[in-house]
């Protein structure tokens, strides 16, 4: 069952890409084969369940692995069927199905949440080490941002509680992200503390968390953090245009892009963000293609770099980790065919190069699975993330943009010397390893944000 508030409902969809459509002719043309009337002894039910079934076996992109004794009926609602035919999606070089993200939801729940109005703390929040959890990341216009709160900040009692550790992750999350009204302990950096009882309520989220630039070694350094590609995008739009422009006029030669937190959102806003970075030469050609199953391929779709700014880089560099997915995954594969790539932080990618767009049935929407994307080389099967160039730690000790954060540090001393912070010349050794405890508790706090792809072009079923 989805819970209709926004963050829990996010939880609920674990890591889903969206794609809430995908462009058709008006003008004729096949579209989606309408499933077959149930007779009319079905009962209501099952007239969902066999119409969800119907859609699947023609709209997933793994559709002709489904097999014919395949039984909706058997199962409780439309979100389970979605579950359930995650299992037929067989990729070669994998050996387990690829799919994790397939669902359901009820229409006026998804319509809530896809408002792109969040309604809790704005709070984010990671362990740093087993008991030591720190403010990840706070939305400015949450109550949480208009307390003052940044991120760095350790918590050290939640409503008067000391037990804050990974054992006791149940508690954290229905703390931060399933109460409406929770008392916070933060100490800070100059290690006073400060105690506030933040009050969930509704906000609009900024995902430009922060963009400046450095000049080190004479080396002149873009660095901007964005966190979603959801939003007002003309605000945002507007910031980008900004952003690039200053970059620009501070004769800026590197780029560092902080995705470490960024899900995904819009085809559209991962696309005006291409075209600002990638280079001059990359303009008129292939940027992207979306393709469907054998039964769709006429809707396949193909989208060209159209340069914007004067910005012209040949290289890039991208902070990343298992919270990097989908519209995040999309830019990083669509800027590889045309510049060096460079990726750092404390693990690889999500892996999530798969889309889909909400169908309606009943009083549903369901999302199987329904294409995928590449890039000019065709490549585009990372079910398994992006590995990184150098890991290393997620600062969580200090706030955006300091200079000392391991993993902004990281990319900046490759800059200005050829390797990466606390790298011996010519070696790769890591220099970062998680604790499970630690990485299974960040994946526990990581799955009330949002991940996935959103195309906004119409379809007409």
């Amino acid at each position: 069952m989805f819970i209709i508030k926004n963050r829990l409902l996010l939880a609920a969809l674990l890591a889903t890409s969206l794609i809430s459509a995908c462009k058709k002719s008006d003008s004729g043309g096949d579209d989606i084969t309408p499933p077959p009337s149930p007779t009319p002894t079905t009962s209501a039910a099952d007239k969902i369940k066999d119409t969800v079934v119907d859609y699947s076996r023609d709209i997933y992109l793994w559709y002709s692995q489904i097999p014919t004794a395949f039984n909706g009926r058997s199962y409780a609602d439309a979100d389970k069927i979605m579950t359930a035919i995650r299992q037929y999606s067989v990729e070669p070089g994998f050996t387990q199905p690829v799919d994790r993200w397939s669902f359901a939801a009820k229409q006026k729940e998804w319509d809530n949440v896809s408002s792109g109005i969040a309604g809790d703390f704005g709070l984010g929040v990671f362990f740093h080490s087993d008991n030591d959890l720190r403010v990840k990341s706070v939305e400015r216009e949450s109550a949480a941002g208009k307390a003052g709160v940044r991120r760095g900040w350790r918590i050290t009692k939640i409503n008067g509680s000391e037990n804050i550790n990974t054992t006791n992750i149940n508690f954290i999350v229905q703390n931060v992200f399933e109460s409406s009204s929770t008392s916070f302990t933060f100490q800070k950096p100059d290690n006073s503390t400060l105690t506030v009882t933040l009050n969930a309520g509704s906000y609009l989220e900024n995902p430009i968390v922060l963009d400046s630039v450095y000049t080190i070694d004479s080396k002149k350094i873009g660095y901007f953090v964005f966190n979603s590609f959801l939003g007002d995008t003309t605000a945002i739009y507007n910031d980008f245009n900004r952003i690039f422009n200053r970059f620009a006029q501070a004769n800026v030669g590197d780029v560092i892009i902080d995705l470490r937190y960024n899900g995904g959102g819009y085809v559209s806003m991962q696309e005006k963000l291409a075209n600002y970075l990638a280079p001059s030469a990359a303009n008129g050609n292939l940027m992207m293609k979306q393709e469907f199953n054998n039964k769709y391929s006429q809707y396949n779709t193909v989208s060209n770099f159209r340069k914007q700014g004067s910005l012209n880089l040949n290289r890039i560099f991208f902070i990343v980790s298992n919270s990097t997915a989908s519209a995040s995954e999309l830019l990083i594969n669509n800027l590889k065919p045309y510049m060096e790539v460079l990726l750092v932080g404390p693990n690889k990618s999500y892996g999530k190069p798969v889309g889909f767009f909400p169908i309606p049935v009943a009083d549903w929407y369901i999302f199987p699975v329904s294409f995928r994307t590449t890039n000019k080389n065709g490549e585009g099967n990372y079910y398994g993330g992006f590995n990184l160039n150098y890991t290393v730690a997620d600062g969580l000790d200090k706030d955006w943009g300091n200079t000392t954060e391991a993993s902004f540090a990281s990319a900046l001393s490759y800059i200005t010397s050829g390797i990466f912070r606390g790298q011996a010349a010519g070696s790769q050794t890591k220099t970062y390893q998680q604790s499970a405890q630690v990485k299974e508790g960040n994946r526990v706090l990581d799955l009330p944000d949002f991940k996935g792809t959103i195309d906004v072009r119409g379809m007409k079923l």
